[in-house]
């Protein structure tokens, strides 16, 4: 179920977000790589301070990246490099769990540095 949200996000259909947990869960067991991340450094927090601003396809996979981040203990905000690559399921699984900031179309690298600034 979706929660009401007052992060900042910008994504195409929040509804998705069930959809975009359900195929998260399915490339967690096909990302051992950042499963073992977690597992191993999960409780340690050692990106604990950092911030981590991205700008790549949103994917289902990118999704594991970021959470995996996050799990690590970095600050992360995200935007979608491209609109038409990015998989609505996933940007909204995320927003979802209040962790997306997404930009729109036409924003510059600029804005994207700013966002990373804000709290």
């Amino acid at each position: 179920m979706v929660k009401e949200l007052t992060h900042d996000f910008k994504v195409a259909d929040l509804s998705l977000a069930d959809w975009g947990r359900k195929e998260i869960a399915i490339a967690e067991s096909e990302m051992p790589g950042l499963m073992s991340l977690r597992r191993q450094y999960g409780h340690q927090k050692p990106l604990q301070g950092a911030r981590i601003t991205g700008c790549i396809h949103m994917t289902i996979e990118t999704a594991v990246l970021i959470e995996t981040l996050i799990e690590l203990g970095a600050e992360v905000r995200w935007s979608s490099c491209n609109i038409y690559s990015t998989q609505d399921h996933a940007a909204a699984a995320l927003a979802a769990k209040g962790i997306l900031f997404s930009l729109g179309k036409g924003k510059q690298k600029r804005n994207i540095m700013n966002a990373s600034r804000e709290p």
